[in-house]
């Protein structure tokens, strides 16, 4: 009589709801197999995106911090102000050509990279941690030869660091020590990219003095100058090779 309202249902429809309300039929609950015995396999489309996402939000930061980005812009920057130029090239021109420059300064690091921790990674042959620690090593070698000893000194003594030999250097130590070895750099090509318009500032203001145009401001008539000296000397092209040669 409990039941006697799902006496329309067909008797097997009326079985099936009969065990559910009873609670003698059992359905499936949704599982989650997880492969926690470290054997290596291809990472899903899942963590690939992951990864990849991971990699563009922080790549600005990695670009700035872990390449010749800071040497190249700098330098690049100091030059255009000893122009006397302050708009020409413009702000995304120089990035830009720091962009590629430091690109082109760190192909074969990163080609090391791909080739032992990407690749195998992607391959299944590596485990995440195993990649991690592979794609350290390139870069590392890379990094510790554009460090100052001095710099490298102060952040593992600030850190409490003893290591044994540089490549134990741990990256909290080596990236801060990496950028003011890179600006101390890009300041001593700046003062010696300096010097020569400096020159020619003085020259042109001395020159006015002399003939009585103190109103006259020098640097309006330096300009052509400057700019006729960068033009024979070939300026930009120099400049690009001294930062390339200055990559060690």
């Amino acid at each position: 009589m409990a039941y006697s309202q799902f006496s329309f249902l067909p008797s097997h429809a009326s079985s099936a709801l009969l065990g559910l309300i009873g609670g003698s039929t059992t359905t499936a609950n949704p599982t989650i197999n997880l492969n926690l015995s470290g054997a290596f396999s291809k990472p899903s489309s899942s963590v690939t995106i992951i990864i990849v996402l991971t990699l563009l939000s922080v790549a600005p930061s990695l670009l700035v911090m872990m390449t010749g980005f800071v040497r190249v812009s700098v330098v690049l920057s100091i030059t255009r102000n000893a122009l006397g130029l302050s708009a020409a090239p413009s702000n995304q021109v120089l990035a830009g050509l720091a962009l590629f420059i430091s690109l082109f300064v760190m192909a074969p690091t990163l080609s090391q990279i791909d080739k032992v921790a990407i690749k195998p990674y992607m391959a299944g042959q590596m485990t995440a941690v195993q990649a991690y620690d592979a794609g350290q090593v390139p870069l590392k070698t890379w990094m510790l030869k554009q460090t100052n000893t001095s710099e490298l000194a102060l952040f593992t003594q600030a850190g409490g660091e003893k290591p044994a030999k540089p490549m134990d250097v741990s990256l909290s130590a080596l990236i801060p020590a990496f950028v003011l070895s890179q600006l101390r750099a890009a300041f001593i090509m700046g003062f010696v990219i300096y010097v020569p318009f400096l020159i020619i500032d003085l020259v042109v203001s001395s020159a006015l003095m002399s003939l009585g145009m103190m109103m006259l401001p020098p640097t309006l008539i330096s300009l052509p100058f400057k700019l006729l000296l960068f033009i024979l000397v070939d300026g930009w092209t120099l400049i690009a090779h001294s930062l390339l040669v200055s990559f060690r």
